[in-house]
């Protein structure tokens, strides 16, 4: 090798030494703003930052933290930080660090990282960046289009056109669905471009032909007269210098439904409309903009009929090839005209969007007849459809989706809102390959009408034949945040069961169920809270959710027992305190979750004016009104309360409010408002336990599962009676055969009552079991998702969210991971897993805003292991299951030492042992 050759050797092999470093460096760290990845879109007024490592800190966690930001990577890197400097932030653990630099122009790109370490030693992270949404101001050149506008006469909004029987009033069908283009010339190179975009209903946009990204049924759903949502995206890479288009579709979603085939109900806040504008930034820093006006054209597209509700038809005859591409000739499609704006106030929706999670193909297919047969996929999802056909021009396919099949292998629609279908009209000639746009149902079967089964192995490929299909899984693309195993197979079942019910109805709304209804009933998002949470970063979901709740609630203080509210419902369907309630406890949960005290103050107003309104509801400081423990099992058919008074769990939740309240408020320094709360809290416990607690049976009332274990999870009952009301806990599961009556409201309180150690073996046997209603139950009888009712009913949903409460114990109980009483963003943690029955190991993790939290542990004979890991930042009480003893504790490498029963350690990997 000669000296050149020599050079270059080792030239490589340095670089390559450094770029490795970098992808170390890289991968250690997690940069977040906004609780997000590099976002693009963040509000001004959002800003935080966090640093947070995926690997423990070798040399444990006491450092500080200096947040640097720059409106160019060059600055940056420069060390130019001419947006703000933090200094160095002694004491701070690196989570959610408010912006504290100067104020920042919207629709504008910006660079940070992290200097960390101590006196000693110091370093940074690697670059992160952000774009930030425009602000108000920055819209004034563009408009709102439309192909059409709708006559005001026609406008129909709940609460305002609408007050009851929205069942009875019709919609027309005939909606054009609009494609929309530009085309426009880049004169210089292109640096860096972002479009900020929003198509009411539902839009989809394009830059060159290219899809802009893979989100769906955007933006998300709002209530339109007060919040219109808007989407940002990095377009750079698809723009180039010389002539480009852009076009958009858009659809009618929750905007405007029509009354052709099933709906739920019926709105027409105005045809479909669309508004733009793309920046771009030349190297040269000037910027180009372009935005959304009568220049635009737009001509109808090849969907002729589009409902959230009822389903979609594309007429394949009436496509445009090229329509969203440079070049395409746009002489015959008209002029835009200009809209009225929307209402309600654009604002950047900042979370996750939906996207296709997950696709099925066909595990077996049922022939019907020559051009009918159906599908099973296998899983209950939330979703669409992608198929691949050939046939004749004019040939029509329908597709029927449904959850549950006739005896004669048909679509059953009969629980889930019916007629709804997929249709398709075929052009002829090549293979047609489709997905509908705008709409998603709920669905395990598929129908197939129109077309010969190509498919399996003895099909052949022949006019009208359908070539290929799969189930296209839609949900909020929030990041999985857990994960359990354990040696029971029922338990692992039953996990999947209700990680799909959650899985299916986490959308831009948490909804009840994927099909009949999709609303946003308020009340399983505090109930299932945590299960969800420990799945699913929902940060985002849930402070959209707080902020459609704050756009609900009406001027006497009432929060409507949905949000956003598509529909006025009447009597405890729009009025019960277990459902309002969520307005006062959901921001609280996730300020202990994620540590967001500006949320807590936003929501403050609507927390005291729903607390007032249940005020001026109350007699002798109790309710009486709602919906009670909906859909518990009795001897009735499900539906209200049938085992438990309404009025005490509208009470009991009225006191919780109260409580967390007067807690809130000591939290954000309205001490006058602590007081007031709670001497109102003490009030309420004392009518309470007056009217419903009998002293001598030791029971709640009706002595039911909800009236006993509810009280006790709220903390209602004097202390010096609380173990004589377990035992009655006790004696009533009993008395039950161990069977779950529960329903939607008492389930909850019931497995938390239950989650304490002791008391965890009856929970156990409650939910190990398949013959009678319950989890096994439905899975026994073919559910891949959790069901509406116990017994699985088939005339009710077989999707839905509510009653998957032992997602909750999987974490909190099996595994042990708890948030301490006083922890913030899991700061503070226990763990105490709980072996109970015949388990004899499980394992699982939480990213926790800290990091991760992993607990694996097994049981072999007397002997009980468990390794787990602590991330940084915070503090762990580690907690062996009671019966064991001789316990010893290693940390990382270090040589065990014997403990009690008990220990408070820091961050650091951890294996126990123990024995009886």
């Amino acid at each position: 090798m000669n000296k050149s050759g020599v050079y270059v050797f080792w030239m490589l092999f340095f670089l390559n030494l450094n770029l490795a470093a970098a992808r170390v460096k890289q991968d250690e760290f997690l940069l977040l703003c906004d609780n997000k990845v590099n976002p693009v879109g963040v509000a001004v007024d959002e800003l935080t930052f966090s640093c947070l490592r995926n690997r423990l800190n070798p040399s444990g966690a006491n450092q500080s933290y200096r947040i640097v930001v720059s409106s160019s990577y060059e600055k940056l890197i420069g060390g130019e930080y001419d947006c703000w400097d933090s200094g160095i932030l002694a004491g701070s653990d690196g989570y959610r660090i408010s912006y504290g630099g100067k104020k920042l122009p919207g629709s504008s790109s910006y660079y940070w990282r992290v200097q960390y370490g101590n006196a000693a030693k110091r370093a940074w992270t690697p670059v992160a960046s952000f774009v930030t949404a425009p602000l108000q101001s920055d819209w004034a050149g563009a408009r709102w289009i439309c192909y059409a506008n709708m006559p005001e006469a026609r406008r129909l909004v709940p609460g305002i056109h609408v007050h009851e029987n929205p069942e009875k009033i019709t919609v027309s069908d005939e909606v054009t669905i609009p494609l929309f283009r530009k085309a426009f010339n880049v004169k210089k190179p292109i640096r860096q471009a972002s479009l900020f975009i929003s198509g009411l209903g539902h839009y989809v946009a394009y830059i060159n032909g290219e899809r802009v990204d893979d989100r769906a049924l955007s933006p998300g759903w709002t209530q339109y007269d007060k919040q219109v949502l808007f989407n940002s995206y990095d377009v750079t890479r698809q723009l180039k210098k010389g002539e480009n288009a852009i076009g958009a579709i858009v659809g009618n979603g929750f905007h405007y439904i029509a009354s052709g085939r099933y709906h739920k109900l019926m709105i027409a806040y105005g045809y479909p409309k669309l508004i733009c504008m793309l920046k771009i930034t030349h190297d040269d820093n000037t910027t180009q903009l372009i935005v959304s006006d009568s220049s635009w054209k737009t001509n109808p597209s090849a969907i002729t009929y589009s409902s959230i509700y009822g389903g979609e038809t594309f007429d394949a005859r009436l496509e445009q090839e090229g329509w969203n591409q440079r070049g395409f000739d746009d002489s015959e499609w008209q002029e835009a005209q200009l809209a009225g704006a929307p209402a309600g106030k654009l604002e950047p929706e900042t979370g996750y969007p939906v996207t296709i999670r997950q696709r099925f193909a066909p595990q077996r297919q049922y022939r019907l007849s020559d051009d009918s047969f159906t599908i099973d996929f296998g899983q209950n999802a939330s979703g669409s459809i992608a198929v691949k056909l050939k046939g004749k021009r004019g040939d029509t396919v329908r597709f029927w989706p449904a959850e549950l099949i006739t005896p004669d292998k048909r679509a059953n629609q009969k629980a889930s809102g019916s007629p709804y279908y997929f249709e398709y009209v075929l052009k002829g000639g090549e293979e047609e390959y489709w997905q509908p746009m705008f709409t998603y149902y709920g669905f395990r079967y598929l129908t197939v009408e129109g077309a010969g089964d190509g498919m399996s192995l003895q099909g052949e490929s022949s006019p009208g034949t359908l070539l290929s299909c799969e189930l296209q899984h839609l949900r909020n693309s929030a990041p999985a945040t857990g994960s359990f195993t354990c040696s029971s197979d029922l338990l692992n079942r039953i996990y999947s069961l209700i990680n799909w019910a959650i899985r299916s109805n986490m959308q831009s709304v948490l909804t009840d169920c994927p099909h009949r209804e999709k609303l946003g009933w308020l009340e399983q998002s505090y109930l299932m809270g945590n299960s969800i949470r420990y799945n699913y970063d929902v940060y985002h979901l849930y402070r959209k959710k707080i902020r459609d709740m704050i756009h609900a609630q009406r001027d006497n203080g009432l929060i409507p027992d949905i949000a956003p509210e598509y529909v006025v419902f009447s009597d405890g369907f729009v009025d019960s305190p277990e459902w309002g309630s969520a307005g006062v406890l959901l921001p609280w949960m996730v300020y202990k979750w994620y540590g967001d005290r500006r949320l807590l103050e936003e929501a403050y107003p609507m927390m005291t004016g729903y607390v007032n309104y249940l005020s001026s509801k109350a007699t002798g400081n109790l309710l009486s009104h709602g919906l009670g423990d909906w859909f518990d099992y009795g001897p009735q058919a499900p539906g209200v309360a049938q085992l438990t008074p309404v009025a005490l769990t509208a009470s009991a939740i009225y006191f919780k409010d109260v409580s967390v309240l007067s807690d809130i408020a000591r939290l954000l320094g309205n001490e006058r408002d602590a007081l007031f709360y709670k001497v109102k809290a003490d009030s309420i416990r004392k009518a309470f336990n007056d009217r419903f607690y009998d002293p001598v049976r030791k029971v709640y009332s009706t002595g039911s599962q909800t009236a006993l274990a509810m009280p006790l999870c709220l903390n209602i009952p004097e202390p010096d009676e609380r173990p004589a009301i377990y035992e009655s806990l006790k004696r009533r599961l009993e008395n039950d055969g161990y069977a779950l009556t529960a329903g939607d409201i008492g389930f909850h309180f019931l497995v938390e009552a239950l989650s304490e150690p002791r008391y965890s073996g009856l929970l156990y046997k409650m939910i190990n079991r398949e013959d009678v209603p319950g989890y096994g139950f439905q899975l026994a009888k073919g559910a891949t998702a959790l069901t509406e009712s116990w017994p699985a009913l088939e005339e009710v949903s077989n999707n839905h969210l509510m009653l998957g409460h032992l997602m909750e114990w999987f974490y909190t109980g099996v595994l042990g991971i708890i948030d301490a009483p006083d922890a913030v963003a899991s700061d503070k943690i226990v763990i105490r897993p709980t072996p109970v029955g015949d388990l004899n190991s499980a394992e699982g993790h939480f990213n926790s805003p800290r990091g991760t939290i992993r607990v694996a542990w097994k049981l072999i004979d007397n002997e009980f292991e468990m390794t787990c890991t602590v991330p940084d930042h915070t503090s762990a009480t580690i907690v062996v299951p009671a019966g064991f003893k001789s316990c010893t504790l290693q940390r990382n490498a270090e040589s065990a030492m014997p403990f009690e029963t008990a220990q408070l350690v820091t961050s650091g990997v951890y294996t126990v042992r123990a024995k009886r």
